[in-house]
């Protein structure tokens, strides 16, 4: 499986995409209901997954978990309980899933106005899994005639993995409108519901619900328009025009409404605007949107983002370090410049501008396995109990990344370890399903551990685990 690793932006298709295999047919504007559908009460469409993209990013990660955090601690949700993910989707979309996940797609983070947008969207979305909708959902569905309505949604899933649009309207326009339409009905007091907490939420936490209502006025009159041209928020969020006088009434009568917005937040999410902006969209569209005459700090950081991905590093260095100048305690902005250093073959030099942002902002995973992979990329056997630090840091927040676990067997291999180098090779490819190299790499691990160590029976587990899956797969294909 391909991956773009870009340590600022990072896109990724890993094992974790599995857990939300649904996510891509969101695009087929026709059955994008009836998969968030299916999704919610546990059901997927595999092949989906192909063309799902998850981006990874600590500065927006952390300024989209500042914006929740003290929605989710009026709704007694513990921060760390609930999964915020980031999709590199065009549409305007947000939704969430069972298992506390919260999906909010780039193209939504694009047209927003400013913070107090995304907050009460953020807001409504924590409504939802407050009243635990994604549970009672599927108590629902026996309501709704369950064996004719789940072969309907089944229908159309198939249909969607098949990326055949005409399977899923067929099934649609089937003998299952009646139960599609009560199921639907539900779906609407379940917004109303989630439309009731993200406004108690907001007043709760004396922020406006300005944000909340103009970005549902702004959608309102998509209603009218074929569902081929809606945003997938609008056909997944049915808008009501009693939903739009509730939160039009909170808006009239709220303390908080006219809240001045918080000018160094703002400032935070027109960077994230940029950020992704620049990431996202072809470079000769951010230098329209951002020209050499905006001397505007989030203006100057796209730009160098720009020059960065159009090859202009004589340009992107000196607009980077411009930035750093002025804001030497900022770590996003040495993360860029390591990036830059990094992938232009100065990995010395993204050494040292990887190690002043990790300094900054320790608290930041997917930034140590950029500074680790910046070191075993010198070659430089020296960095190699530095680099294993920062890996095992990492794989401490998050244990499933094969490319972390990829970078630390070959940091161990320059050290020297041959054991833990072939332990830490079979972890990534029992990660990635590769079970005859994950038998091969433990054989050799155990050879070289200490045997009786954690390691050692981690090893031999995995080992054991992989034999069995191996198996399992040799069967299948007898059968």
């Amino acid at each position: 499986m391909s991956v773009m690793r870009s340590p600022a932006l990072l896109i990724t298709l890993g094992r974790k995409a599995r857990v939300v295999n649904f996510v891509r047919v969101l695009r087929a504007p026709l059955i994008a209901v009836v998969i968030s559908l299916v999704a919610m009460i546990g059901t997927s469409a595999p092949a989906a997954a192909q063309g799902l993209n998850i981006i990874r990013d600590t500065e927006i990660e952390k300024l989209l978990q500042a914006y929740a955090k003290p929605v989710f601690a009026y709704g007694g949700l513990a921060p760390d309980s609930i999964d915020i993910h980031l999709l590199q989707d065009d549409s305007i979309n947000a939704f969430v899933t069972q298992g506390n996940n919260m999906f909010i797609n780039t193209g939504l983070l694009l047209v927003s106005r400013n913070s107090n947008e995304v907050v009460g969207v953020m807001a409504h979305e924590t409504g939802h899994i407050v009243g635990g909708h994604a549970v009672t959902f599927s108590d629902s569905v026996s309501a709704a005639n369950t064996t004719s309505l789940l072969t309907t949604l089944l229908g159309v899933a198939a249909g969607v993995a098949a990326r055949s649009p005409d399977v899923g309207m067929a099934v649609m326009l089937g003998g299952q409108g009646t139960a599609l339409r009560q199921l639907l009905a539900f779906s609407r007091d379940q917004e109303a519901r989630a439309d009731q907490f993200a406004i108690k939420a907001l007043d709760g936490t004396h922020q406006s619900p300005k944000g909340l209502y103009d970005f549902f006025n702004r959608l309102s009159g998509q209603e009218l328009l074929m569902s081929a041209h809606q945003d997938p928020y609008v056909q997944t969020h049915p808008l009501t025009r009693e939903r739009m006088d509730a939160v039009d009434q909170a808006v009239r009568t709220s303390p908080y409404t006219n809240t001045p917005l918080d000018p160094a937040r703002e400032l935070q999410h027109r960077r994230m605007i940029a950020k992704l902006f620049a990431f996202l969209k072809p470079q000769v569209t951010t230098l329209q949107k951002y020209p050499e005459r905006d001397n505007s700090l989030e203006a100057r950081y796209a730009r160098s983002i720009a020059y960065y991905r159009r090859g202009q590093i004589d340009k992107a260095v000196p607009t980077i370090d411009g930035l750093i100048a002025e804001y030497p305690k900022d770590p996003y902005f040495w993360e860029l410049k390591g990036q830059m250093m990094l992938e232009t073959g100065h990995a010395e030099d993204a050494v040292v501008a990887y190690r002043n942002s990790i300094n900054i902002l320790p608290d930041a995973p997917l930034n140590q396995v950029s500074f680790a992979h910046a070191m075993v990329e010198t070659g430089n056997p020296a960095y190699a109990a530095e680099a294993q630090r920062a890996l095992k840091t990492a794989l401490a927040a998050d244990a499933e990344d094969p490319f972390a676990w990829d970078l630390l067997a070959k940091s161990y291999l320059q050290s020297n370890n041959q054991g833990m180098s072939a332990y830490a090779a079979a972890e990534r490819a029992l990660l990635l399903d590769q079970f005859e190299d994950v038998i091969r790499y433990t054989k050799e691990a155990e050879k070289d551990l200490q045997k009786g160590t954690p390691t050692w029976y981690r090893a031999e587990d995995i080992r054991i685990t992989a034999q069995n899956e191996l198996r399992e797969v040799i069967d299948r294909q007898k059968h």
